[in-house]
């Protein structure tokens, strides 16, 4: 039995036009093949590069021409076109950067002009030469030949322009706007630090573009660990989808999101709260696509360094997490609290004297309220219904004459004074009278910003529908007394100021007998509460009344909060219906289950109507 000596080989190409074939198409994206042309602009010290695209002859075209130092000569003095188009795979940037010269060179592979088969059909390269004449390269995609020649040009040209035309059908949407804004993703660092100026002119649309390095939102994190093999540059920002850490190599984005990675796909890089960049020059990239990085020791090494940076980041946006709960729990308050106010215009206020709202609509309300009255309501609701001292007109003091002088008010200011008329609403636009009964209502004229109108408007008050007496038609106030038997009324009004004419309605429900009310009105002038989150995940209570702290307790761990979570307009409703279920509970005591729903979804009603 004889035994066959192990023999040795070196691995080499069985058919070359098919490897350069396949490296040329491994190019998916012709953005991509774009940032690679204009890198190379940049790395041969361009400082302007201007980006075409248009239409010649029928045929689309796109052409990218700089004032770099073209392509190296020969020693004649040429462009060297001939060792671009033989050396594929072995780019002199490599060699320059293996000499230790090559320090801010981008591209290492000499596959980066191949990629131009994913954008066109035909290649036209030109460079000068030593002595002012341009040289032009013809490539064309599927072809394995070039050609050089010798183009005629009336002045002598600097830099490299490189035309691909026409391009492919496919690439309809290959518009001006969406170079530039990829561009400005892609290369932002290498366009800061090469203090290139980027144009991209769309003559098919007759737009420019300048392509700016992309600007991060948020707040920039200054206090992060130094990191020897990366640099950081991130934010922290509202959250959003849009939001994400690129993985960048010097200056170059190779992905998108970081947690494109699985070793990084895991917080604080997949918050929605953060933005920015880890460049880390040391990785390696794959060299078709150039948008994946080799797992190898260079990677370990980064995601290693990273660990102390994550700890600090989740903190960080930890306390922004709680940051933003906090100021939307204050503007849900103060939503709330507005929409609270509204409905007690509209709705009877013996009935609804609630946390001492009431009190404060009044003095909103009254008479020549004007600025005064605007101003002391955006100061409760600064305050989140907090207590306010008001004013009742019997608590009133006797003012002399001389302190009435001292405590005038001041001057309006010009943007205090009221619009014109635009809205009047009638207070209470809902209630319900027993037969016989007289209530009054009153008009509340606005303006535009829904400021009180204090001057003179002339109001008309008649019966639109069913039968009641009306007192003082014509002023601010009305008298109506009710039928002799029960019905429906509805109470129309019309206010004028000049050619304005605005109108409103009311409902009276004239009824036998009235809803008791159980409630008791000693310990009911707290102010609006608070509310404040508890995760009781698993418990089927969803609110509860704290009333020693005046404190509404939502439980954010039940299922109802967590799907109204999904959008803040659904959460605010549910919490406003959750403030009606405690205020009716609180406020009617005693009332059978039957009676509560009725006042819950009456107070439901008029107050999400409200809502903004």
């Amino acid at each position: 039995m004889t035994t066959i000596k192990p023999k040795k080989g070196k691995l080499r190409i069985g058919d070359d036009w098919n490897a350069i074939t396949i490296i040329a198409l491994s190019q998916s994206n012709p953005l991509k093949a774009v940032a690679e042309f204009v890198e190379n602009s940049i790395d041969a010290g361009a400082s302007e590069v201007e980006i075409i695209r248009g239409r010649e002859k029928k045929e689309a075209y796109l052409r990218i021409r700089d004032n770099g130092r073209g392509i190296p000569r020969d020693d004649d003095g040429l462009p060297n076109f001939k060792y671009v188009a033989t050396h594929i795979c072995d780019s002199i940037k490599r060699q320059l950067k293996v000499n230790g010269s090559g320090s801010g060179l981008q591209g290492e592979f000499g596959i980066g002009l191949l990629s131009f088969w994913t954008v066109g059909e035909t290649l036209l390269m030109r460079s000068p030469s030593d002595d002012g004449r341009s040289y032009e390269m013809r490539m064309a995609k599927g072809d394995p030949n070039y050609t050089v020649s010798q183009r005629r040009t009336l002045f002598a040209e600097n830099g490299t322009e490189l035309t691909i035309k026409p391009l492919l059908s496919g690439l309809r949407h290959f518009s001006g706007e969406k170079i530039q804004w990829y561009l400005a993703s892609e290369l932002r660092d290498r366009i800061r630090q090469s203090n290139a100026k980027i144009t991209v002119t769309d003559r098919q649309a007759r737009k420019q573009f300048v392509v700016e390095p992309r600007k991060f939102d948020g707040r920039l994190l200054t206090d992060l660990p130094e990191i020897n093999n990366a640099y950081l540059e991130l934010y922290l920002a509202k959250p959003g989808p849009d939001n994400g850490v690129g993985l960048y190599r010097s200056g170059t984005r190779v992905l998108s999101s970081i947690t494109d990675l699985d070793a990084l796909n895991h917080a604080p890089w997949n918050s929605p709260y953060l933005q920015g960049i880890v460049d880390a020059p040391s990785i390696n990239l794959t060299p078709g696509t150039r948008m994946g990085v080799i797992q190898d020791e260079y990677l370990a090494d980064l995601i290693a360094t990273l660990k102390p940076a994550e700890t600090i980041l989740s903190d960080k946006i930890e306390a922004q997490r709680r940051a933003e709960e906090e100021r939307a729990s204050k503007q849900i308050l103060r939503t709330i609290t507005k929409a609270f106010r509204e409905a007690l215009i509209t709705l009877p206020a013996e009935e609804y004297d609630w946390f001492d709202l009431q009190h404060q609509h009044a003095n909103k309300t009254k008479p020549g309220g004007g600025a005064e009255s605007e101003l002391h309501d955006r100061s409760s609701d600064e305050n989140g219904g907090a207590n306010s001292e008001t004013d009742t007109a019997g608590d009133s003091p006797v003012v002399s004459q001389t302190d009435q002088q001292d405590t005038e008010e001041p001057q309006k200011q010009f943007f205090e004074f009221t619009g014109p008329l635009a809205t009047v609403r009638i207070t209470p636009a809902s209630s319900v009278i027993k037969v016989g009964q007289t209530r009054t209502f009153r008009a509340v004229a606005r303006d535009n910003k829904k400021r009180q109108i204090d001057r003179e408007v002339l109001y008309q008050w008649r019966v639109v529908e069913g039968t009641a007496r009306l007192t003082n038609t014509d002023g601010e106030v009305v008298s109506l007394t009710a039928p002799s038997e029960p019905g429906l009324i509805r109470l129309g009004l019309t206010a004028t100021e000049g050619d304005l004419v605005c109108e409103a309605e009311a409902l009276v429900t004239v009824t036998e007998t009235l809803m008791e009310g159980a409630r008791t009105d000693g310990d009911n002038k707290q102010g609006l509460p608070a509310y404040s989150f508890q995760r009781s995940a698993g418990e089927l209570w969803r609110s509860r009344y704290d009333n020693e702290r005046n404190l509404i307790i939502v439980n954010s761990g039940h299922r109802d909060f967590v799907y109204a979570s999904k959008t803040n307009a659904l959460k605010l409703r549910y919490i406003c219906r959750l403030y009606a279920k405690e205020l009716v509970l609180k406020n009617f005591p005693g009332m059978r289950p039957d009676q509560l729903l009725e006042r819950m979804l009456e107070i439901s009603l008029y107050t999400e109507e409200n809502l903004r």
